[in-house]
């Protein structure tokens, strides 16, 4: 050292400089070439090839992310304790005063070559970092997005050993601790190369972390990259089994894997193969069915599978080889693997596209028979597993989805049939399981008649079109049909019949009793009727026993005739006559009946006894005056002492025909204000059936999938709305014009993608 001080002192000033910064770095690099390597370098050759159920999988080195060299880490100096890198599992160790129980590394954090200056491996626990007496972020506020114990805050290491100490189980903690936790034992697996039955420990500790934090999308991402790389690793049995869920735009590993060599050698793939290569897919459509009744979805795709490819489906082989390359989350390194299946390389089938749109087909054709089921679930998701939601599954999947209901329900249905089929409607929706309160909507009447549909039997009134509704305390008719018939595609001629049926059955209950003689007319009338179907014949004599058993709704009359124009008035007092001349007995109430009417239409009340004289309703005008009723019970002038009325069987058929004039009036008449659909709005909207500032709020709406309450309580403030009137008005919209809710309560509420779709498209228009 003399020597050298005395030397230096000729040199110049700036040689002198030179000397004092350089010579610090060339003893550096002097001392490090002499070192032996670090225990914890990647030897190149010291990973054998691995064998699984796809073949030989051979690990080429582990690779630094940041360059093409392998990956070295910088040594460090051992710890007092003589504890420096990976403590095994069940072996306890004190850091900060926290016991943990192993499946860590600990020690002087090694450097990460090719990475950032100063930037050492995240997953080492240094003993000599600061930690706070307590954990408070648990939170993890102060945590960077790619963590490293050396470099998170003193109270972030206190929290996460507190975590650890636990057990590592507390699901509550930020996910940042749990990728702290992962990055060892990501690197233990691939880069130190343990023994098969430690690897075994790592795999299933990452896989209770995995469900531990299962709402995670990143946890879930990165795990299952890793879970799969080290099942295949591993030969797990789970490797080789379908998933049906992919958290990447990518196929997971497991599945290419595993397909790619059924295709290269031929083997036909199964139901649950192509559903889960569809599921995963990243071009997959899936609407809310498929989603909202998910496992009703998978079990109905693999029989529609079974039907059409009952040996399997045999899938054109990929030129392309399949090549795989792990990132570690970490950042720290990557690992290139060849694999092989028999000695033969594996087909990748990425970029197979027809096995997808066969699959697609599929699940369209799945999801539009779950759509009643779905949409049933959406308005009444406690409902889920009642029998009403049974009933509204494809029949295919009743024996999978079973029903102790469904037997109990036949029985005592056949038994209502057999005694007469008539049934208070509170017992029907108790029997089907849905408490009727209150007035009942024709949605709720409708899925309680799709429910008794799917057994075989029927309701009538038809809630899809029928006259009006039933109320709550009456009685509705059950009968046995093939459940074939469209109600809201029902023929002319029905229509008709059944306006008919209404009217005789009006005029027949005038009197306060329906005759024998009466009722055997009206059903040899329906025997009549031409141009239905058989199943349109039984649902008319259900209705008319309906219409018999049930009193008339003159209030119903009242304001629906209340409008009535001249011709109209014409057509239903020909319509009356003729119906009160059907059974050739004329009595005082029948003509009482038809006078309320006659009032109701503002027509004199005296021109009954004329036109029930005449038999006919004459063209010319009718005189209009006040009301004069004779006296009680004043009998019909007849030319004998008898008080039947003298029929002209030809003049009455004539007669009987002109009821085909008056359908459409009828229909309006008859039809109950519960059975009405709402008028659209009047103001100017871009929606029809929903004013300007709804229509504007749902124009925001369909820009997201998901808004939060207090997110969709602010943007209907901003609309000048209320948000739970808001809500329901978008949503009774939504179920009046596409049965469905376009915002789905959960935690918030979904948009339902495929009214947004819709709405879009309409905006869009409007706009154009």
């Amino acid at each position: 050292m003399f020597v050298v001080v005395t030397a230096l002192q000729s040199w110049p000033a700036g040689m002198q400089m030179l000397f004092a910064f350089g010579a610090p770095g060339f003893v550096v690099w002097w001392r490090s070439t002499r070192k032996k390597p670090s225990e914890a370098s990647v030897d190149a050759g010291a990973h054998p090839p691995i064998q699984n159920g796809a073949g030989s999988i051979a690990e080429k080195p582990v690779e630094n992310v940041y360059s093409s060299r392998p990956m070295r880490t910088v040594p460090s100096a051992s710890l007092p304790t003589g504890i420096q890198g990976w403590v095994p599992k069940g072996r306890s160790i004190t850091i900060a005063g926290r016991t943990l129980g192993g499946m860590v590394y600990v020690g002087t954090a090694p450097g990460v070559t090719g990475g950032g200056y100063g930037e050492r491996c995240r997953a080492y626990i240094d003993p000599k970092q600061p930690v706070s007496s307590t954990g408070a972020d648990k939170s993890g506020e102060s945590m960077p997005y790619w963590p490293g114990y050396s470099s998170i805050s003193p109270s972030c290491r206190a929290a996460y050993l507190d975590w650890l100490a636990d057990g590592a189980k507390d699901p509550a903690i930020n996910p940042g601790y749990m990728f702290l936790y992962f990055y060892g034992l990501e690197r233990r697996f691939l880069v130190d190369s343990p023994s098969d039955d430690e690897k075994r420990e790592i795999l299933t500790e990452v896989q209770r972390l995995r469900e531990l934090f299962g709402s995670n999308h990143s946890v879930q991402r990165y795990l299952s990259d890793f879970i799969d790389l080290s099942s295949l690793v591993l030969n797990d049995d789970d490797f080789r089994k379908p998933v049906f869920k992919s958290w990447t735009w990518d196929l997971p590993l497991s599945m290419k894997v595993t397909l790619g060599g059924m295709i290269a050698n031929d083997i036909p793939l199964s139901a649950e193969w192509l559903l889960s290569w569809f599921l995963c897919h990243s071009e997959k459509r899936l609407r809310t069915a498929a989603h909202r009744c998910e496992d009703e979805f998978r079990a109905l795709f693999c029989f529609k599978f079974d039907q059409r490819y009952p040996k399997g489906l045999k899938v054109a082989k990929s030129k392309k080889q399949l090549k795989f390359s792990y990132r570690a989350a970490s950042g720290e390194f990557t690992k290139d693997l060849p694999i092989s299946a028999n000695g033969r390389p594996v087909l990748d089938i990425s970029g197979l596209t027809k096995p997808v749109t066969l699959a697609q087909a599929i699940a369209d054709e799945a999801m539009d028979e779950l759509d009643k089921l779905s949409r049933f679930l959406g308005r009444s998701p406690d409902r889920k597993g009642s029998f009403e939601a049974h009933a509204l599954l494809p029949t295919c999947l009743w024996d999978k989805f079973p029903s102790e209901q469904r037997q109990d329900l036949i029985n005592w249905v056949k038994s209502r049939i057999e005694a007469g089929g008539l049934v208070p409607l509170r017992d029907v929706f108790g029997r089907v399981g849905n408490e009727a309160a209150g007035k009942i909507s024709k949605r709720q009447l409708t899925d309680v008649a799709d429910a008794l549909g799917s057994l075989g039997f029927g309701l009538a009134p038809d809630p899809r079109y029928g006259l009006r509704l039933p109320k709550a305390d009456e009685p509705v008719v059950l009968f046995e049909w093939d459940g074939t018939w469209d109600a809201e595609n029902a023929s002319g001629a029905y229509r008709k019949a059944l306006i008919e049926m209404a009217l005789g059955a009006f005029i027949a209950q005038s009197d306060g009793h329906v005759s024998e003689g009466e009722q055997r007319l009206l059903a040899n009338r329906i025997s009549q009727v031409t141009d239905i179907s058989d199943s349109e014949r039984r649902l008319l004599k259900a209705n008319l026993d309906w219409l018999l058993a049930v009193p008339a709704d003159m209030a119903t009359l009242r304001s629906r005739l209340k409008d009535v124009d001249g011709d109209q008035q014409t057509a239903l007092r020909t319509a009356m006559i003729a119906i009160a001349h059907a059974d050739g007995i004329i009595k005082t109430e029948e003509v009482a009946g038809i006078e309320k009417v006659y009032r109701i239409l503002g027509l004199d009340p005296s021109t009954v006894y004329s036109d029930l004289h005449a038999g006919e309703v004459s063209d010319a005008p009718v005189r209009v005056k006040a009301a004069e009723p004779g006296a009680p019970g004043e009998a019909i002038p007849e030319d004998s002492s008898t008080s039947r009325s003298q029929l002209d069987p030809s003049r009455i058929a004539a007669i009987r025909s002109d009821t085909a004039r008056v359908s459409s009036v009828l229909g309006q008449i008859f039809q109950s204000e519960a059975d009405v659909e709402p008028e659209p709005i009047a103001a100017v909207s871009p929606i029809a059936g929903l004013d300007t500032k709804c229509a504007a709020l749902a124009r925001d709406v369909i820009t997201k999938d998901y808004w939060s309450e207090g997110e969709f309580a602010d943007l209907a403030k901003r609309h000048g709305l209320m948000p739970l009137g808001a809500l329901e008005a978008i949503n009774e919209w939504s179920f009046a014009t596409y049965d469905e809710a376009l915002l789905d309560e959960h935690d918030g509420y979904d948009v339902t993608d495929d009214i947004a779709q819709a709405l879009k498209t309409q905006f869009e228009k409007e706009v154009a």
